[in-house]
Parts: C-alpha cells; structure tokens; sequence
C-alpha cells in the first residue's frame, strides 16, 4: 500500500512538473492555435488520407472567404467537420455582398455572435440533400429542416431549386454531407 501511494505521489508531482505548474501554457514555437487562427478542437485535425469534408472544402473556395471568416467568427468551425450527414447552403461571397451596406462588418463584431451563429447555423440541415433529393422533396410539397429548427420551402423553376427563394448553383459531395452553392443569404 505504501509503495502504490509513493507511485501515485511521484505521478502527480510529475504531471505538476511537466505542465509547469498550470502557469504557462506550452506551445509548438511558441505560438499558440489562437494566434496562428488555426481552427480548434475537431475542426483542427489534419488527416491528408480522407476525403474533404465541409469546412476543408469552404477554406478551399475562393468563392466563400466571407462564409468562411463568419463561420470563423462565430467559432463554429467544428459543426461543419462533424461526421455527418451534414447538409449545408454555402452562400457565394456574391450573397453577402448583396446584403445592405455595413451588414456584415456588423455582424462580424463580437458583440453579435448570437445573431451571426444563428444566421449561419440556419444554413445547414441534418441529412444529405443534393439537388436531386431537394427536388424530389419539393415534388412532395415538403419543407426541410434546418438546425436551427426552422422549416424552409423547396420550390423548383424549370430546371433551378430553390431554398426560401436562393438558387442553388451547385452542389458539392463531401466526406460528411454535401454543399449546396446559394446565390443568397437564408434570412427569415
């Protein structure tokens, strides 16, 4: 018993050492995951084997920086790397630009994250809908459900589908769900 509660003493005095006492925080080069705006938690994994997901998918894409830096924003990152399936609307920086003068920036400020996360998460649905499944849901009249509760409507024009009135452009397979390219922001 004695020698088992030496073993337990000489652990935790270790562990105390190696963390240096819980006063400073030890990082590669000195530099740590928040100064390098290097994404966090599961969002930070670097896996060169599998395929893209999401968010590797969004960095990748000139034409999404401005999702990317509110997804950054609102530190959100890790929902768009979750395995899935995930489906998400993807406004084009295009969407964004169309917003009222100053819209962004605002929501950009860390004084409205509530607001921003709420917008952004509005844009993604549990599932996989490509515009082939979109399309057969709006032949049924249905709506899909988004994370953050709400319903929106699918409506096809011709060839085109729509979510609450944006276009989709495209749509993008990835590891855990699919990208629907939008020509608008999902703003209810």
């Amino acid at each position: 018993m004695k020698r088992n509660q030496s073993l337990l003493i000489i652990a935790t005095v270790s562990l105390f050492v190696s963390c240096d006492g819980g006063n400073n925080i030890r990082t590669t080069n000195n530099i740590s995951a928040a100064e390098e705006n290097t994404p966090v938690g599961q969002a930070g994994v670097v896996d060169e084997d599998s395929d893209l997901n999401i968010l590797q998918i969004a960095i990748g894409s000139k034409d999404h920086t401005t999702l990317v830096e509110a997804v950054k924003a609102a530190q959100i990152e890790h929902i768009l790397v979750n395995a899935g399936p995930l489906t998400v609307f993807a406004p084009i920086n295009a969407a964004f630009d169309a917003l009222p003068e100053g819209t962004v920036e605002d929501l950009l400020k860390k004084e409205n994250m509530s607001t921003l996360t709420t917008i952004l998460i509005r844009h993604a649905a549990p599932g996989s809908f490509d515009v082939s499944k979109l399309k057969k849901e709006a032949k049924k009249g249905r709506k899909i459900y988004m994370a953050t509760g709400d319903y929106l409507e699918i409506t096809t024009k011709e060839e085109d589908v729509y979510v609450n009135g944006c276009r989709i452009l495209s749509s993008i397979q990835t590891s855990n769900g699919v990208i629907n390219v939008i020509d608008k922001v999902i703003l209810l």
